[in-house]
């Protein structure tokens, strides 16, 4: 028993450690985009990318035996704000101020009922198997998921509506991993944490395969956009 709870550990370690760094990678590109072409949807992607890249951290830390109630709260913080980054970028990129400044003032009020919310909650310890698996409080159920399940619709809504405005195959990749990564948080919240870890790897790879393709995933972003 002891020895397969050692392979079940050092998988998740392996895994959450490669995640990670495929994920710094992407989010120094993204950052680099924006800082090369001060476009706003490329800075809220990469914030989500950066909290997607610290969510994984927390999820490595986790998988060696570390665990706090400020850890797992921050945690939970990031696996939803990175998700409404990710929608705000999209919105960015859609060009559609009216959405996008009611979208801004339902975040803000949102972020700040989940903050007040895990402040005073008690989440325990969900970790099981060197995983984050566990049932949450229900305001914590709440307030994640008046964050989550929006920011995961306008996501699609805007990748259905960018494709169909350009046609280009390249950005489906794209599209699917910012897709994928936003439904596994939302997912962990709904109380289906199994699916978390396999969504963020093939997530991160959707990304990767999009971003880094020939032809420039700058290139498709922008046109989306216009």
């Amino acid at each position: 028993m002891t020895a397969i709870n050692l392979d079940a550990q050092a998988i998740t370690q392996f895994s959450t450690a490669l995640i990670m760094i495929l994920s710094i990678v992407l989010s120094v590109f993204l950052t680099s985009s924006y800082l090369s072409r001060r476009s706003a949807n490329y800075a809220s992607w990469s914030i989500g990318l950066w909290l997607f890249t610290f969510g994984v951290l927390e999820e490595f830390i986790f998988s060696v035996g570390i665990y706090s109630q400020i850890l797992i709260k921050s945690y939970l913080a990031i696996v939803a704000l990175l998700v409404q980054f990710l929608a705000i970028g999209s919105l960015q990129l859609s060009g559609s101020q009216k959405p996008l400044k009611a979208y801004y003032a339902y975040s803000i009020a949102a972020t700040i009922l989940l903050l007040a919310t895990l402040a005073v909650s008690d989440v325990g310890n969900i970790i099981s198997n060197y995983v984050v698996f566990g049932a949450l409080p229900l305001l914590v159920i709440l307030s994640s998921s008046l964050i989550t399940f929006p920011a995961a619709v306008i996501i699609l809504y805007v990748a259905i509506v960018s494709y169909r405005r350009t046609h280009n195959r390249k950005m489906l990749s794209i599209i699917a991993g910012v897709i994928i990564v936003s439904v596994a948080g939302t997912l962990y919240i709904a109380k289906f944490p199994a699916f978390l870890y396999y969504a963020e790897f093939v997530g991160i790879l959707l990304l990767w395969a999009g971003f880094f393709n020939p032809g420039s995933a700058r290139i498709n972003l922008l046109k989306a956009g216009s």
